[in-house]
């Protein structure tokens, strides 16, 4: 998982993508995001869409998503007709991930509306419905409190049948929890703890056997940052990288210690390690946020040593 909005470049995107491909990992998700967090004014941020368009026609394999979409940036209609689209050039290989949005000053800069978080939860609830219907229907009329569509002929349709996956990110919190039981294939947590992974599937079991729903048809992931080297130095050199590259004043000490709680950190063995206890917690997907974008030695051994050795 890629924060595009930190200065990747396109040669630094098809490189990543490539790189993915090459190595046989399954999918590259991107941020979804016009600002820096940090250094607003250093770093651009390509369209996270128009982006994954290009890099389908460069793929023939992986799998594209973003996490997420803000509901702030785009009418539902125009995002499922986007996401249609690049299903097409990907010949069925894109998700969606969609959220509420949460960064104010982003908004102020680029003139997005940024409504109180109680009604951009409601536009969730809205948006998540219309995509579905409108790759799912043939014809959607919806009248909500955010949303009206009138006899929506809800083309193009996607490749993928019935659709593509889609996913809602959150922290298990109703207000996103009871739309993905309606609607999503995979609810995708940001935590702190593994202990917190568990607890956030027992929510989602709970609430979809209150709307009627198997929970083993609810995908957990996780989105996350990570650690992966030989040793303890190659650690905390990768730590130490990641917070340097973040803008954070955080020790390498003490963001080696957040991954550890996670799972994600270690030698690729502990590593592999680290996701099964995450697989015993209910995870079923990892989304492994990869800071520093242009370093491929990762991405690479991430391939070879750890994705190779979960079968």
């Amino acid at each position: 998982m890629i924060e595009g909005q930190e200065g990747v470049s396109w040669d630094e995107w098809v490189a990543l993508a490539e790189t993915c491909e090459r190595v046989g990992i399954e999918a590259l998700f991107r941020s979804d995001h016009y600002l820096s967090g940090n250094f607003p004014h250093e770093r651009s941020a390509h369209d996270a869409w128009t982006t994954l368009a290009g890099l389908a026609a460069r793929t023939s394999t992986l799998r594209l998503g973003t996490l997420v979409s803000p509901v702030t940036f785009r009418h539902p209609s125009v995002l499922a007709n986007a996401v249609s689209t690049v299903d097409h050039i990907s010949g069925g290989r894109v998700e969606l991930g969609m959220g509420a949005g949460w960064m104010e000053h982003e908004h102020r800069a680029f003139g997005f509306p940024f409504p109180p978080l109680r009604e951009r939860v409601a536009m969730l609830a809205e948006q998540i419905e219309i995509v579905h219907r409108q790759w799912t229907e043939d014809r959607v009329d919806f009248s909500g409190a955010h949303h009206t569509l009138v006899d929506c002929p809800a083309l193009p349709k996607p490749v993928q049948d019935p659709r593509p996956p889609l996913l809602v990110g959150g922290r298990a919190q109703p207000g996103t929890v009871k739309p993905a039981v309606r609607f999503a294939d995979e609810y995708n947590l940001i935590g702190s703890s593994i202990e917190e992974y568990a607890h956030a599937r027992s929510t989602l079991d709970e609430a979809c056997e209150r709307g009627g729903r198997d929970p083993k048809t609810l995908r957990l992931s996780v989105m996350t940052g990570f650690a992966l080297g030989a040793d303890r130095g190659d650690l905390l050199e990768h730590a130490r990288r990641t917070m340097e590259h973040w803008g954070a004043d955080v020790s390498p000490e003490d963001a080696l210690a957040r991954y550890e709680a996670r799972g994600t950190s270690g030698t690729p063995e502990q590593f592999v390690d680290g996701l099964h206890r995450l697989e015993d917690a209910g995870v079923e997907r990892i989304m492994l946020q990869h800071a520093v974008h242009t370093d491929l030695e990762t991405v690479e051994l991430l391939g070879r040593e750890v994705v190779a050795k979960l079968g």
